[in-house]
């Protein structure tokens, strides 16, 4: 790394599959690594193809590669991850397995500006009686003062976002999840649009639950999401969701006799996937190895970059302390022209409710956003 935050050691470039166009997506979906088709075939097709019996033992050997990977990245226990498909079912499994949160008038604290899903999730989770209070949108999320102020002695659970890809914000975990352990409210932490562009240690933040996803920052794609248990909520949790490989023994095969794992692996359920996983490993190696800390200053670099150069259109927190990996631009009415001439000159981003939306990787560089100021300042507005 250099002193002002540019990883210049290494053409990261050369490592991803990337097209000709300018890929400022990641808060979608990140690029693949060259190497990582090969490490798919290796790892799930040849047992699969050269295994004399059924091949779960190599199979199952990927989950524990994922999930031993998950501990190193997050500085946390490996037993206290959980492999799922998706954060709404993360999130589904952790609010049935609780019974402070299925109890009757439970409260639920949670941001307006949270992804959907999670509202959804939450909603059809928890008993009709339950009342899931919102912090309004347009209260600033990432002042400690305004999660004080509604993490009230009634609250019985609080679903903290990390990072909102709407606005670019950064939640102040630190201090919202310490209130809610002296308030004795249970945290879920959703690190979906942070994590692989913040770094995370979980020892050090302490929250109850979490609840990722490898698609996005972690470049690992869809359907290797986990969700995590601090090992002092393990033994509240009796998970409802439940199959063959929640149990303490899978292979015991006894019908009338049900035991929880004694891991977080008690959320797992019914037969395990397995490619999403294999996929998804092999990238989280890769970004670990590089250092989360390094891929925050490469990315806050690239987004400094752009606020410098543009004024009241770069919309997303200015202060890199309650900023994201994601920043956010608007053109007013002249949004649709700037979409249009960033198509023609194939940069790639999306359009949301607060603006244009740009998330700069390790594998983006300056040249890429010297091309994206250049358009804005060649679109006559």
């Amino acid at each position: 790394m250099s002193t002002n935050g540019k990883v210049n050691k290494h053409n990261f470039k050369e490592d991803f599959i990337l097209t000709k166009a300018n890929y400022l997506l990641n808060h979608s979906v990140g690029r693949p690594l060259k190497t990582s088709e090969k490490n798919f075939s290796e790892q799930l097709y040849t047992p699969w193809k050269n295994s004399l019996s059924e091949p779960w033992e190599q199979w199952l050997g990927i989950i524990n590669e994922f999930t031993a990977s998950l501990a190193k990245l997050f500085n946390a226990k490996q037993s206290e991850f959980c492999p799922q498909i998706n954060l709404s079912s993360g999130l589904t499994k952790i609010l049935m397995s609780l019974d402070r949160a299925q109890k009757k008038n439970c409260v639920i604290l949670v941001s307006e500006i949270d992804f959907p899903g999670m509202g959804f999730a939450l909603k059809k989770s928890l008993p009709k009686d339950c009342e899931i209070r919102f912090i309004p949108s347009n209260i600033d999320i990432t002042n400690a003062s305004v999660w004080d102020e509604y993490l009230t002695k009634d609250v019985d659970l609080v679903f903290v976002s990390h990072a909102y890809s709407n606005t670019g914000q950064l939640s102040p975990i630190s201090q919202v999840l310490s209130m809610a352990r002296a308030r004795n409210i249970i945290s879920i932490l959703d690190i979906a649009q942070s994590v692989g562009v913040v770094p995370i240690d979980l020892k050090a933040l302490n929250p109850d639950f979490m609840i990722g996803s490898s698609v996005k920052w972690l470049c690992g794609g869809p359907g290797a999401a986990y969700l995590w248990v601090n090992s002092d909520c393990l033994d509240t949790c009796n998970p409802k969701d439940v199959g063959w490989f929640s149990h303490e023994n899978p292979f015991e095969f006894d019908i009338h006799n049900f035991r929880y794992r004694d891991s977080a692996l008690k959320f797992w359920g019914g037969t395990p996937s397995i490619a999403p996983y294999a996929i998804a490993t092999h990238s989280i190696n890769y970004f670990t190895n590089i250092g989360l800390k390094n891929i925050r200053k490469h990315n806050q670099f690239l987004i400094e970059k752009t606020a410098n150069a543009l004024d009241l259109e770069f919309v997303s927190p200015r202060e890199e302390a309650i900023r994201g990996g994601t920043m956010i631009l608007d053109f007013g009415a002249n949004q649709q022209k700037i979409l249009k001439n960033f198509k023609e000159h194939n940069i790639s981003v999306d359009l949301r409710s607060h603006g244009i939306r740009i998330s700069p990787h390790i594998y983006n560089d300056e040249e890429d956003i010297d091309q994206l100021l250049s358009v804005i300042k060649s679109t006559k507005l």
